[in-house]
């Protein structure tokens, strides 16, 4: 094999991880991993790939670029508990890959974070992912309601799974250097679901779309959104002990599933449901 690496693709986002400090962090965000399968996206030249070799029982890395995926299949050609997936993430059902329980780390690319976020938030969900993000999207990940950064990302991924901020790495931890900083998040699925998973689908639709009035209160927000007049728009809000004049960024999570469930159960058809 060359010891030339490929280099780096502007239209894949790469921007290569090489500080120990980060690499290991996300390695121990995960836990203990004796007898586990890992998913990594984007392994890109290896660098965490290697540790995770040396402490998984099964690790599946998923790359795009056809050249680091070539690199890594001879990198670890002798290694039968290594699998290199050539493919874009978002085409892989992650779970049926698994074939089984599995935790999941990434160095996401910042072009696609939000639709990886959501991707792999889909059955089955890893026990933990843990992803290296733009400093901007790890912060509205873990917002709290009422902050000025609290939007759709931070309802959709809370309401099913906890997030947490492990630590902040700068751009000089990179090949390229990127332009922005970057953090490491960890998120854990919650043990039980604060909603129905048939009503999941409708819920992120009617998350995004309130967002989408975030100025507008609530009782404006649902006729906007649903085929309901004044009254029955503010019958619906009060009903969940929501006020009909606060606005989308207020509510918590659970407020939003407690919403969903109040328009379907009234009739009201929400895309995704």
């Amino acid at each position: 094999m060359s010891d030339r690496l490929p280099p780096p693709r502007k239209r894949f986002g790469q921007h290569f991880l090489h500080d120990s400090r980060a690499l290991d962090a996300i390695v121990d965000a995960l836990g203990p991993l004796t007898g586990r399968t890992v998913l990594e996206i984007g392994p890109g030249r290896g660098a965490l790939t290697d540790r995770l070799v040396d402490r998984a029982s099964h690790v599946v890395a998923i790359e795009l670029d056809r050249d680091l995926a070539a690199r890594l299949r001879i990198q670890h050609a002798s290694n039968a508990h290594v699998q290199i997936v050539e493919a874009d993430v978002l085409d892989v059902p992650l779970g049926s890959v698994a074939q089984g329980p599995y935790v999941l780390a990434g160095n996401v690319p910042y072009y696609i974070t939000t639709p990886i976020l959501f991707h792999a938030l889909e059955h089955p969900r890893p026990d933990i992912a843990v992803y290296l993000v733009q400093r901007e999207v790890a912060d509205r990940m873990g917002a709290s309601p009422g902050s000025k950064i609290y939007g759709a990302l931070s309802v959709n991924l809370q309401l099913f799974a906890k997030v947490e901020f492990i630590r902040a790495v700068g751009a000089k931890s990179f090949t390229p250097p990127p332009k922005v900083e970057s953090a490491i998040v960890r998120v854990i699925p919650h043990a039980e679901p604060l909603l129905e998973a048939a009503l999941e689908g409708a819920f992120r639709t009617f998350v995004v779309g309130a967002f989408g009035l975030r100025r507008k209160q609530l009782v404006r927000v649902l006729r906007t959104l649903t085929p309901l007049d004044a009254e029955a728009c503010t019958e619906v809000l009060q009903s969940c002990g929501i006020d009909p004049m606060a606005r989308p960024e207020t509510l918590a999570p659970s407020a939003f599933a407690d919403l969903v469930r109040a328009l379907v159960a009234r009739g009201v058809t929400l895309r995704g449901s």
